[in-house]
């Protein structure tokens, strides 16, 4: 059964930086071959597609946090990293990680077939 477990939310000063990790386990091919999504979602708001990872290309990433997230998948780990700078209020929300896109819109939440719990990144002013 595929898990994935995100960690390294937090509080963080408007301005600085978090680096989140999605640990991927049970997966049945490599995890580089994987499609991915990292996604967020604040009080009130719809999830937010922020970040795509396609097998072997460049992420794509939201207008609203291109240039200042990086997201990167290194071939030694079963680990989907999501490195924020420059953070902003706008930017607290829960943030997820998802796997195996199904098609049709990478930002639509419904096309990923697993999720894990979320964690919190709360930017202060």
């Amino acid at each position: 059964q595929v898990q994935l477990v995100e960690s390294g939310g937090g509080p963080v000063q408007a301005g600085g930086s978090l680096r989140l990790s999605c640990a991927v386990s049970g997966l049945s091919a490599s995890l580089k071959t994987v499609s991915m999504g990292w996604f967020r979602q604040a009080p009130g708001k719809e999830r937010e597609g922020i970040v795509f990872l396609e097998p072997f290309t460049n992420p794509t990433y939201a207008d609203s946090v291109k240039g200042r997230f990086t997201c990167s998948r290194p071939d030694v780990k079963n680990t989907v990293y999501l490195t924020m700078n420059n953070l902003k209020p706008e930017d607290t929300a829960v943030y997820y990680c998802a796997a195996y896109f199904e098609g049709g819109l990478w930002y639509d939440w419904t096309k990923f077939r697993y999720w894990g719990q979320g964690t919190q990144v709360t930017v202060s002013s």
